[in-house]
């Protein structure tokens, strides 16, 4: 039974960052037609509708102290600060520079973790870690990143969203051992859609409603509903039943989805060396997984 409640708990590591890796490209999409606070918004929006029935309005007043002060964090940095920084950085960048950006992911939230939670440090998580970055290093070997023209701002912006998933993934791990991680998530979209609002306005006179097609509107559809509603009902989930560092490990997972469906969706440049990027961002995620396997079995 502990063996399918492992396997189980990966396929939503897994899939939950599949899943946030396909904002990458969808952001830039969805930045062709709307302007970015709309866009954020309309996207944490849809969210918080698929997340509502999770919600238990009686239990809010428990959300006290440190409870509450994760909530608003998650809400402004993880929600908010990530949608904005992501929009932002890809109007700049393509889906093949987005998804490098986004490899230094597993690499920030490990540190994070064990700086704040005071994950313990072993060669091995060493060495998954390490395999991330390796990854990342092979995939800037062609040096063009995508054909875009050396987008410095949109690489800063992108790696601000980095450093706003890793918030979001280590603040919810703290909050989701007190509450349900679908209630965090809702709550945590219903504070962002208030704060998108004002920003929504100001950029309302910029929106073309003429001009929108169906496809963007499917395509916002997709950016709010799969990415953030369901993308963080599986990693939540997920995050909640193990530790920081081998969450980080999962989170190799979400640069790779990012560039596969950027070739799908964006139509970029496929290169063969992608593949030994994509080896060694697995190659640690299994590593990963090993070590935590060892682990469970010493405390069992």
């Amino acid at each position: 039974m502990k063996q399918q409640a492992s396997k189980r708990t990966y396929f939503m590591l897994f899939f939950g960052m599949a899943l946030f890796g396909s904002a990458t490209p969808l952001s830039r999409l969805v930045t062709q037609a709307f302007p970015v606070f709309i866009a954020g918004g309309m996207r944490v929006l849809l969210a918080f509708l698929v997340l509502w029935p999770f919600i238990n309005l009686r239990r809010l007043k428990t959300y006290r102290g440190r409870n509450r002060r994760l909530l608003l964090f998650i809400a402004l940095i993880g929600v908010l600060g990530f949608t904005a920084f992501m929009l932002y950085g890809m109007k700049l960048a393509s889906g093949v520079t987005g998804s490098l950006v986004m490899s230094t992911t597993p690499a920030v939230t490990a540190i994070l973790s064990v700086v704040f939670f005071k994950d313990r440090v072993t060669w091995k998580k060493v060495v998954a870690l390490m395999l991330a970055i390796a990854g990342v290093l092979v995939l800037q070997l062609n040096g063009n990143m995508g054909h875009d023209r050396q987008p410095w701002l949109g690489v800063v912006l992108i790696f601000a969203a980095v450093c706003c998933e890793a918030g979001y993934t280590l603040m919810g791990k703290a909050l989701t051992k007190n509450f349900p991680p679908e209630e965090v998530s809702g709550l945590s979209a219903l504070i962002a859609v208030i704060c998108f609002i004002p920003f929504g306005v100001w950029q309302w006179p910029q929106l073309q409603l003429e001009k929108i097609s169906t496809v963007n509107w499917l395509e916002l559809a997709a950016y709010g509903l799969v990415t953030m509603g369901l993308g963080s009902v599986l990693w939540y989930k997920g995050v909640q039943q193990v530790e920081g560092t081998l969450a980080a490990s999962f989170m190799g997972v979400m640069p790779v989805s990012a560039l596969v469906l950027s070739y799908l969706l964006l139509n970029e440049q496929f290169h063969w060396f992608h593949l030994i990027g994509f080896a060694l961002v697995f190659g640690g995620v299994l590593l990963m997984i090993s070590v935590h396997r060892q682990m469970a079995k010493k405390m069992a």
